[in-house]
C-alpha cells in the first residue's frame, strides 16, 4: 500500500520588528542650508521592502 504524503505547513509569516508589519515608517523631512526639520512623511520600510513581513533568514 502507498503511503500519503500530506502536505507541507505553510512557513510562519512574522511581522517586521521595523514597521510593525505596516511597510511603512516615518521619515524626517529637512529642507534649506541650516537642514531645518519641518515634519515627517511616510516612507518605504528599508528592511522588509513594504511587505510588513520580517525577511527570512
Amino acid at each position: 500500500m502507498a503511503s500519503v504524503k500530506k502536505p507541507a505547513p505553510a512557513p510562519q509569516s512574522t511581522e517586521c520588528p521595523t514597521c510593525k508589519g505596516s511597510g511603512e515608517v516615518a521619515r524626517t523631512v529637512r529642507v534649506g542650508r541650516k537642514h531645518r526639520v519641518v515634519g515627517q512623511q511616510s516612507g518605504l520600510c528599508l528592511t522588509c521592502l513594504g511587505s510588513g513581513e520580517a525577511p527570512a533568514e
